[in-house]
């Protein structure tokens, strides 16, 4: 079974006609890649008359031209209309977690319906790509698994407590590693838990096209003219977030916009593709996505914790099997930023770090 929940929007005044802003968007969005209207009403296997009578309809509603055309140079957008789309990724990045998960739990409702024996590998986790591959890859292969978004923190406390079967977290290398993983093993134990690495991924600064602030590094974040978005507290993207500002010897107060926050990695790139902010914190594929320049700040492991002695549970194993897959390495090894040499190698917890910490 496979479910897919989608965002869409209208638009109108109160009690008066509304525009279906979720086809108007695939309209400007092919006038944007395509210079043409025509060319996007034909892509959208619509008439170019309709086309054009739902543009006039949103012009009409909104008081504003949304796209201009001239003699021999196409269509182009107005501002209003580039802001129509980037409202429309902000919506579908900051939702997409919640939907996914949503769908995830009808999917597993309606299966045990039909099988109510069939045995379900939970996974909790961070919202990701490497996660969000994989997902692709379980249901491309027919695997029992339900998925919950949530932060590092909360997926481990969660495997603590045996509400899920796998949790990911992700740890920094080098000096912030002891610091971060602390955190963990407040939950974690060496007799109790192991891990599977999923991947290798770079953490840094995502800043507009052609970095037009001249930001250098974690020193700029000081400046008043710099708007950052952050990433909610109890997510490990937060936590290094933090361990990176008391190194720098920046307090929190410092930083512009330090309390706004964004569920995911796509949420805060989008916000800052929009105009809405000046810098965050991220992985590289997200900026590649969203078509911002990147400044790299370290890399990270991100890892499954699990119950060792879940592992040969024919569920569980059947998801590692296909974690440590050429065809899950190669989906993993596909993103910016991301490395999979190591995807699917099954560890200790004192074989992936140095234990116990003081």
């Amino acid at each position: 079974m496979d479910i897919r929940l989608r965002p869409e929007w209208d638009v109108g005044p109160p009690g008066g006609p509304r525009i279906d802003a979720s086809a108007l968007l695939v309209l400007l969005a092919g006038v944007q890649d395509g210079g043409s209207l025509a060319d996007a009403a034909r892509s959208a296997g619509q008439s170019y008359r309709h086309a054009w009578g739902l543009v006039k309809r949103a012009e009409a509603l909104f008081g504003a031209p949304l796209i201009e055309s001239g003699r021999g140079r196409g269509s182009a957008l107005t501002d209003l209309a580039r802001k129509l789309i980037w409202a429309d990724r902000r919506i579908a990045a900051r939702l997409s977690p919640l939907l996914e998960s949503l769908a995830s739990e009808l999917e597993r409702d309606l299966e045990r319906s039909l099988e109510p024996n069939r045995a379900v590998v939970r996974i909790d986790a961070s919202h990701g790509f490497a996660v969000a591959r994989l997902m692709e890859l379980t249901h491309a292969a027919a695997l029992p698994v339900e998925l919950h978004y949530r932060s590092s923190l909360e997926s481990v406390a969660s495997l603590a407590r045996g509400d899920c079967d796998l949790a990911g977290l992700h740890v920094p290398i080098g000096e912030f590693e002891a610091r971060a993983l602390r955190r963990y093993l407040r939950w974690l134990r060496p007799d109790t838990h192991c891990l599977v690495h999923v991947a290798l991924r770079t953490q840094g600064l995502f800043v507009a096209r052609g970095n037009p602030k001249n930001v250098a590094g974690l020193a700029d974040l000081r400046r008043a003219d710099l708007r950052f978005v952050n990433r909610p507290e109890g997510s490990g993207t937060r936590v290094l977030t933090e361990l990176l500002l008391e190194r720098e010897g920046i307090a929190e107060g410092e930083v512009l916009g330090f309390d706004d926050t964004e569920l995911t990695h796509a949420a805060v790139a989008a916000y800052i593709a929009s105009g809405m902010a000046d810098v965050g914190i991220g992985v590289q594929t997200a900026a590649q996505r969203f078509g911002l320049d990147f400044i790299p700040l370290l890399r990270e492991r991100y890892f499954f914790a699990l119950r060792i002695a879940s592992r040969e549970q024919p569920h569980v194993r059947a998801v590692l099997d296909m974690l440590a897959s050429p065809e899950s390495r190669a989906a993993i090894a596909s993103l910016a930023g991301y490395h999979a040499a190591e995807t699917g190698k099954v560890q200790r917890l004192d074989e992936a770090f140095v234990l116990p910490l003081p």
